[in-house]
């Protein structure tokens, strides 16, 4: 068994020599290039089964020193240059060298270098002394002592405590040359800081003494975390429980003589501003960094009285684990990392001169704006990629129009009395058509009267004077198209008024504005009826749609065709701009109104749509409700069958609006303005590294990217794209990221009912920088001063994710999707030499298959995520955040049959959880081309909770009302169908419900509900069973806190109709004993006996908080007259005495006998937490004890086939399944040479099957027995430790450069390679020439993280006519 993915809490960083960054995930190290790629090159199982807390780096200029010494007259040979880390966490220590290739970067790896240390006391801090012997490393211990330890040795030296015994949460080593110049500084439990010295220079000191405290800090209210020392400064860190940061002034501590600092150490500083505690504290000149529990690193300027000058967020909750700063500066900035309790690391380049933030802007600029009337209304005109931006118009009360340009103001137009009253602006920016860099800005201004003027703000005087009835211009809308643009003016009556404006310059270059006239729309019946957000999209050459929001929050649908002459509608081919108004009112009454053909009304609430956009096929509407809608236009399926033929023609081209889902914004951010495709972070990373280090190959990048664009966009038609959401949160303006769930841009704008403008680099995207223009208290404002670069475009500092996070608490449920097979990259293989003597080749794609799973947590989200085993790497597709509670339980539904070339994976997935919550969905897996990994689309099926069906009932005051508390914590799969899917519940309040999740009508029902239990239900699990005569039987298996097991026979409460819900529940036929506490888990399989199949065995496994694991054999007896469903009449046994029980039951009833029961009753050390059959025989348990054990089941007991110690805390769910014939053959490249390799010889044939592998961590697993061997129920044979490097590298695309570092390898004792990565012969396993098969295991362990474990070893296939067939649903 081996870790091919894990993601847990990042408790260590270190940068070295600003060129890598060293992170501690768990047992494993792993190193980042800060100057390539920004991605994992290497990674390697340190620690074993503790977490790495410190990486300290060895000074590698004594060790040259010392190894040029011992190599004088050597010939010197070009090697890879080396560094030395000391690596400790728990009670270990050990010492790690990196290899770095200078002429390739990328080819790093690590070595261990040393025995592997287990101390008797917690590491704390650990430093190299500078001394001739670069072996020696000073160690802080928990009970307030150091070691000298001799790393080559493997033991200590000398060891040394303070007088004051008490614990240490912190400590800090000041080391120099020797060990009598160590200075520590240390943590206590009682709120102090402490200093002392390992040595001291004193007659009457003795070695065996302890030492004294030298000096004592006062002032802390709580523990203390993290401890930082400046030594230019002589300034002193301490971060706290009681969520302060102190900065102490103590001089000179360490260095030659072990100073100890000043006799009286003053506090400098008292930083508050966290709000929670305060994990840790680093020192740089000027600048104090804190981190803690809150996900906020806060940089502190010290010298100007403590202010925060920066705030880095991006990290789940959970709070920050990591913290690192280098200590060079490139550019006049530093290198921020942070490592997150999501698994998660970012990194940000910070100021080091000025207060600069990404996020957060305080300082607001004033444009002084002129005394030529109230401004009311703010536009942004210009744009192009230019980062630095400097111009807009605004509009007043007085009906002029000004034009802010260069730091100037300029009235560039002058409306008449009746613009001044009343009016309203809209502009647009479009390219020239005989010119494409040439940009022309578009204004046009609406009056009370239906009055507008179009004119062009570098030319006001070309404008056109259009007329759109008689009543006052509500709003004004643009959508461009290539050389022209579409005006859509929202009149009186519900009228929605469009002209069609063609652009043109003159022979003296001047501005040419046409205008023609299109149908208007008609808006429903509504209170507030005028148009609020309107998008163009091309269905085909002759079809356009207009998808339109309204003030009373409907989503609007219109149909046209347009016949085009000469690239215009034929319509009303004429200008307007000589045409009085009694002949545009005359022509308007010609054009008869479009109905909206589809309408989806008030889905954004009363407070009215604000904006709507569409990108790759789907459309994004956001409303004042705090929701995001996802939806497509599609045609209608609805066909009634006593219509027409000709109607159901009409009726299957009728285009409908279908709401995909609802992403939700922040809590508290209801005034949602619009939504912004968010740029992928490998194009931002790729695009700058180009910049940076090829700049005259940027613009052909540019140009290839064009292309590139275009065939990324016809790829991903209809997939979701990743966005962020602009609004208004209280009095702030926001930029929110919904699936990291951070703030990407805030501004002090005073809150909603304001005029504003967002300058973005890139129309309708986010760049990760912007500015803000808007209007406060008759003043015009910007969060940034005009004609500055664009936030940090010209050195990004915004965050860079090397690690994505998944879940920043626990992660409570876990289910598999599926697999998905992607190709990827062209790889050319060289064939073997031709009669010719010339070398063949050919291409090959190189395949890549990434394992879909869902987890749901504590945080109340559900993350879809693709794990690639070969590499590590781990991606987040989506976050699901529609739950108000922590999610408990989910479970998938995959329906091949709904599956297509375009989404090859499809599956229908139903989360539950607190305050008795249900959400179901479908997500549709794709391939995303570009970046070689899966997509996900998550489509919103429906939802339904228990308080909110109480509350439609009637007569509700005669009920019960229900507890708000109930919480769902246990799902399964009752009954699937093509129209619904039947699930079965484990409430808290002791029920079982039976919902119905249909799909077409995205509609969940409860059916019935049943109180047997009269206590918590933890888990259920259903099995199917069939008869000779292909008779369905079904039965439920529920357990509760009570230690019992029941189990309910389904089928003929299934074989009714239960759709209204007045089916009585049935009881339950079987009672069984299974525990002394809660049974949190369930596992059943069927195997059927005798050669008539009258009767089935059915297996129960079961594990509880007892830390027991209970297997129960029931006997199920067929009725005799094989009547599908058989009797509902049942024998209730409610408690079994015996092993073996007969029932004296009529044979056209089903019978059920409890046959044994076997029990482990120190299968963990504390609760069993998850139970899973791997297949018919084998379980896999978990518990909190952080260990993963493997049972074999059978007819004579159960025996410990293996355990393995997780590096998952807090271990609450699991998912296992075993790999498919298909997907251990058919795989291609390197994955087939990994899954061949186990059935190797040097000669070509298969090598004998071992009793044991060896694997990480000492995990022993048995091989399948052969006639003779080891039987069952012995246990298995410990094996001395080994060590096997966690593959981790979060590698994209699989470059074959970088495989080698990626996987590291085991050997036997003749050399071979173990996984088979490096073997030179690999046999293809034919299943038409072989009698077994490489079977893969697939275990994933979730808790506080997720690891992956696949277990890979050849086992026989049954013969067609076993009778066991595994039948569980868990």
């Amino acid at each position: 068994m081996e870790t091919l993915a894990l993601v847990a809490p990042i408790t260590s960083l270190e940068f070295f020599q600003d060129k890598f960054l060293l992170t501690g995930e768990g047992p494993v190290l792993s190193a980042y290039s800060l100057h390539q790629s920004l991605k994992a090159f290497t990674s390697l199982n340190v620690l074993q089964h503790q977490r790495i807390h410190g990486i300290r780096p060895r000074n590698q200029s004594l060790l040259s020193a010392h190894s040029s010494a011992s190599e004088q007259g050597l010939a010197s040979t070009p090697e890879p240059s080396f560094h030395d880390f000391a690596v400790f966490g728990g009670k270990a220590l050990r010492v790690v060298r990196l290899h770095v290739d200078i002429q390739n970067v990328e080819n790093m790896h690590f070595e261990i270098l040393g025995p592997h240390l287990e101390l008797q006391d917690w590491v704390l801090d650990a430093r190299w002394l500078s001394g001739n012997n670069p072996s020696l490393l000073c160690v802080a211990v928990a009970h307030n002592g150091a070691l000298l330890v001799d790393v080559a040795a493997g033991h200590a030296l000398v060891q040394r405590f303070c007088l004051e015994g008490c614990l240490l949460y912190s400590a800090l080593l000041l080391v120099h040359e020797s060990w009598a110049d160590s200075v520590l500084v240390g943590g206590t439990v009682f709120n102090q800081l402490i200093i002392w010295k390992t040595e001291k220079k004193d007659e009457h000191w003795d070695s065996g003494d302890k030492a004294p405290v030298e000096r004592r800090l006062l002032g802390h209210t709580g523990v203390i975390f993290s401890v930082a020392y400046l030594q230019e400064e002589g300034f002193l860190a301490s971060a706290s429980d009681d969520r302060s940061v102190r900065l102490w002034g103590v001089g000179a501590l360490g260095g030659p003589g072990g100073k100890c600092g000043d006799v009286n150490p003053t506090c400098l500083r008292v930083l508050y501003g966290h709000q929670a505690r305060v994990f840790l504290v680093r020192l740089s000149p000027g600048r104090v960094f804190s981190a803690g529990e809150d996900g906020a690193c806060l940089v502190w300027d010290w010298k100007e009285g403590g202010k925060v000058m920066r705030t880095l967020k991006g990290h789940r909750a959970g709070g920050v684990r990591a913290l690192a700063v280098s200590q060079e500066m490139m550019d006049n900035r530093r290198w921020v990392a942070t490592g997150g309790a999501d698994g998660g690391v970012r990194l940000w380049k910070v100021e080091s001169g000025q207060e600069e933030s990404a996020e957060a802007t305080t300082e607001l600029t004033d444009l002084k704006f002129p005394q030529l009337g109230l401004p009311k209304i703010v536009c942004r005109v210009g744009g192009g990629e230019n980062p630095s931006w400097s111009q807009f118009v605004v509009c007043t009360d007085r009906g002029s129009v000004c034009l802010y340009i260069d730091g100037t103001w300029e009235t560039i137009w002058q409306g008449t009395a009746e613009f001044q009253s009343y009016c309203v602006m809209e502009t647009v920016t479009v390219c020239m058509t005989q010119d494409s860099t040439a940009a022309v800005s578009l204004c046009a201004v609406g009056n009370i009267s239906g009055s507008l003027e179009v004119f062009p703000t570098s030319h006001p005087r070309s404008g056109v004077r259009l007329h759109g009835g008689s009543g006052k211009i509500q709003s004004l809308h643009f959508q461009k198209e290539k050389d022209r643009v579409y005006l859509l003016a929202s009149g009186a009556d519900g009228l929605v008024y469009r002209w069609c404006v063609e652009i043109k310059t003159s022979e003296s270059c001047s501005v040419v504005l046409s205008a023609w006239r299109l149908p208007p729309f008609l808006l429903p019946q509504c209170a507030k009826r005028w148009l609020t957000a309107a998008v163009r999209f091309h269905a085909t050459l002759e079809k356009v749609l207009w998808v339109c929001g309204d003030r009373r929050g409907s989503l609007l649908l219109y149909q046209e065709t347009t016949r085009f002459n000469g690239g215009f509608p034929t319509e009303r081919e004429s200008s307007v701009g000589g045409q009085s108004r009694e002949e545009e009112e005359s022509k308007e009454m010609l054009d008869p109104p479009l109905q909206p053909v589809s309408s989806r009304f008030g889905v954004h609430g009363k407070h009215g749509v604000t904006s709507v956009c569409e990108y790759q096929g789907l459309f994004y509407s956001t409303g004042k409700d705090g929701c995001v809608r996802i939806f497509r236009v599609h045609q209608a399926s609805e066909e009634k069958p006593e219509e027409s033929r000709e109607k159901a023609a009409e009726k299957e081209e009728r285009l409908v609006l279908d709401v995909l889902r609802v992403q939700r914004a922040c809590k508290g951010m209801e005034w949602l303005e619009r939504v912004l495709i968010l740029e992928s972070a490998d194009c931002l990373e790729e695009e700058e590294q180009n910049e940076e280090e090829n700049p005259k190959e940027a613009s052909l990048t540019e140009d290839k990217s064009v292309f590139e664009e275009v065939l990324h966009e016809k790829q991903n038609v209809g997939k979701e794209a990743r966005f962020v959401i602009a609004g208004f949160h209280a009095a702030h303006f926001v930029v929110w990221d919904p699936l990291r769930r951070e703030r990407l841009f805030t501004v002090p704008c005073g809150g909603g009912h304001r005029s504003w403008a967002l300058w973005l680099s890139h129309t309708g995207m986010w760049p990760g920088y912007g500015a803000l223009v808007f209007i406060k208290q008759g003043a015009v404002l910007t969060s940034q001063p005009p004609g500055k670069l664009l936030g940090a475009k010209a050195g990004r500092t915004g965050p860079r994710d090397l690690r994505e996070g998944v879940h920043g608490k626990g992660i409570w449920c876990v289910c598999r999707v599926g697999r998905i097979v992607g190709v990827g990259h062209v790889t050319q293989t060289k064939c073997a030499t031709n009669n010719t003597g010339n070398e063949g080749g050919d291409h090959e794609r190189k395949e890549s298959f990434w394992e879909i799973i869902v987890t749901g947590g504590e945080d109340t989200s559900l993350a879809v995520l693709a794990l690639h085993p070969p590499s590590g790497a781990v991606r987040v597709l989506s976050v699901i955040t529609d739950h108000i509670s922590g999610v408990r339980a989910v479970t998938a539904v995959r329906r091949p049959h709904c599956e297509s070339e375009s989404q090859p994976l499809s599956t229908l997935l139903v989360s539950a959880g607190g305050r008795a919550q249900i959400q179901s969905y479908r997500l549709s897996i794709g391939w995303n081309r570009q970046t070689l990994t899966p997509s996900c689309q998550v489509i919103q099926v429906g939802g339904h909770r228990l308080d909110e069906q109480w509350e439609r009932r009637r007569n509700r005051w005669k009920t019960v009302k229900m507890d708000p508390e109930t919480r769902y914590v246990s799902i399964a799969v009752v009954e699937e169908s093509c129209d619904r899917v039947l699930l079965a519940l484990a409430c808290s309040d002791g029920a079982v419900r039976l919902f119905s999740v249909t799909e077409s009508k995205n509609h969940i029902e409860l059916l019935w509900e049943t109180c047997h239990h009269q206590r918590c239900v933890l888990s259920v699990a259903t099995c199917s069973l069939e008869a000779v005569k292909n008779d369905r039987y079904k039965l439920l298996f529920s357990a509760a806190t009570d230690g019992k097991i029941a189990v309910w026979h389904l089928t003929g409460v299934l074989s009714t109709d239960i759709s209204s819900g007045a089916t009585n529940p049935p009881a339950p036929c079987l009672d069984i004993p299974a525990h002394q506490s809660g049974v949190n888990s369930l596992v059943v399989w069927v195997e059927k006996l005798g050669k008539e199949g009258g009767s089935c065995q059915v297996t129960v496994a079961s594990g509880g908080d007892d830390g027991q694991l209970t297997v129960s054999t029931i006997r199920v007896q067929f009725p005799g007259n094989g009547k599908a469903g058989g009797s509902r009449v049942f024998s209730e046994i409610s408690h079994c005495q015996s092993s073996v029980e007969e029932l004296q039951i009529d044979h056209n009833q089903l019978q059920l006998h409890l046959l044994t029961q076997r029990r482990i009753p120190l299968a963990h050390a504390a609760p069993l937490t998850s139970l899973k059959l791997l297949r018919t025989g084998l379980l896999v348990s978990t518990s909190s004890d952080q260990r993963v054990c493997l049972w074999k089941v059978s007819d004579v007991g159960i025996s410990h086939s293996g355990a393995l110690c997780s590096h998952v805390a807090d271990a609450a769910a699991m998912a296992v399944w075993e790999g498919e014939k298909e997907d251990a053959i058919s795989a291609t490249g390197s994955e087939s040479e990994l899954v061949n390799a186990l059935s190797r010889k040097e000669e070509g044939q298969m090598q004998p099957e071992t009793k044991t592998e060896r694997t990480e961590g000492g995990w022993i697993s048995d091989g399948e027995e052969a006639a003779g061997e080891q039987e069952l129920g012995q246990p298995a044979v410990a094996v001395k430790e080994t060590i096997n490097p966690v593959c981790k590298n979060a590698v994209d695309k699989e470059e074959p450069s970088t495989h080698h570092s990626r996987l590291k390898t085991l050997t036997d004792s003749s050399g071979e390679t173990v996984n088979g990565t490096n073997t030179k012969r690999c046999l293809k396993v034919s299943p038409e020439s072989q009698t077994g098969i490489i079977k893969e295991g697939w275990v994933l362990v979730c808790g506080q993280g997720l690891q992956l474990l696949q277990q890979r070893r050849p086992f026989h296939l049954r013969p067609p006519s076993a009778p066991i067939q595994p039948t569980a649903e868990d």
